[in-house]
């Protein structure tokens, strides 16, 4: 479907167009990372050294701490899958390397969290078989398409597949593949399985009534979009589309909860939150809720649905 201006009260057609070439794409991005992705920047062009000969385009830190890598391609390509593979195996094979570059960047005292890299592929289209490959894989790789149009606007989407388990088909396909592309998946997947935290190990141990209430925000949060993702951390729960738009975290009494919103742009808030931006916390956001009961969560509702709007509704 295209995208329509709506002038008078008729529509017409606005027409795309593409990048002159990946660096602009790359910039805009670059310097846009907090907008986009709320990540920040580290570097680019970022060398992997003689052996591995290449260059990853774009290194950052999430919100969350993760590091983060980013790959485009301004046409349709199956190389920039296997690139991202590569530095995917990489990183995580090199972690000085990232962490030397992300004190150069942003200070001494970021403490990095490696229970999840994330890497980032932008593209305008991905073929089926290349989206079938990822899967397969079981590699953490975001595919995001976009789509530039002549008003100067521009579209992010992220192409999303259901899951499923892999590891006999990967073997049975793995003929047909890079014996080295596939060797970085499956190491890509190794890491990931071992060292990702739980939703599980979030509600062990809690009262029936925690764990009641934070399957309320849960249902609650993940039905508001099925682009919505459910990220489990070591302190607290994400919910993310390009960045996180809630965390939870579960207490043995209690829910706090935190938005992505700046509590400056209300006049009042509820008694059951506050102004977390100069106070210490674990989740993302600003903008606190405690939650004690399904009264607190119905307050709650319509700030989430607020923070939702904001970060990519």
């Amino acid at each position: 479907m295209p995208l329509f201006k709506i002038s008078e009260q008729k529509l017409s057609s606005v027409e795309q167009s593409n990048f002159a070439t990946e660096k602009e794409l790359q910039e805009l991005i670059e310097r846009n990372l907090e907008a986009v992705f709320n990540c920040r920047f580290v570097a680019s062009e970022f060398p992997t050294g003689s052996v591995h000969s290449g260059r990853i385009d774009t290194l950052a830190l999430s919100e969350d701490l993760n590091p983060v890598i980013i790959e485009y391609k301004k046409v349709e390509s199956s190389e920039l899958i296997n690139q991202s593979l590569y530095y995917l195996s990489w990183i995580n094979d090199h972690r000085g390397d990232y962490e030397i570059a992300v004190q150069k960047a942003l200070g001494n005292n970021i403490e990095i969290d490696w229970s999840d890299v994330r890497v980032i592929c932008i593209a305008p289209n991905y073929k089926k078989y290349d989206l079938h490959a990822v899967q397969v894989m079981g590699a953490n790789i975001e595919l995001w398409s976009y789509r530039l149009f002549n008003n100067g606007s521009i579209y992010f989407e992220e192409v999303r597949q259901k899951s499923f388990s892999t590891t006999t088909s990967a073997k049975a396909n793995s003929n047909d593949k890079n014996p080295v592309m596939v060797e970085a998946g499956r190491k890509a997947a190794l890491t990931r399985a071992s060292a990702t935290y739980t939703y599980d190990q979030h509600i062990e141990n809690k009262p029936e009534k925690i764990k009641e209430l934070a399957q309320l925000i849960q249902e609650f949060m993940m039905g508001l979009d099925p682009s919505i993702e459910e990220i489990p951390k070591k302190y607290y729960v994400a919910y993310r589309i390009s960045q996180n738009i809630a965390c939870v975290e579960l207490q043995k009494k209690r829910l706090i909860l935190y938005l992505k919103l700046n509590p400056a742009d209300f006049d009042s808030l509820p008694e059951i939150a506050r102004d977390v931006t100069k106070i210490g916390h674990y989740g993302t956001g600003d903008l606190e809720f405690t939650i004690r009961s399904e009264k607190d969560f119905e307050i709650a509702k319509s700030y989430i649905e607020k923070a939702y709007q904001k970060v990519g509704s």
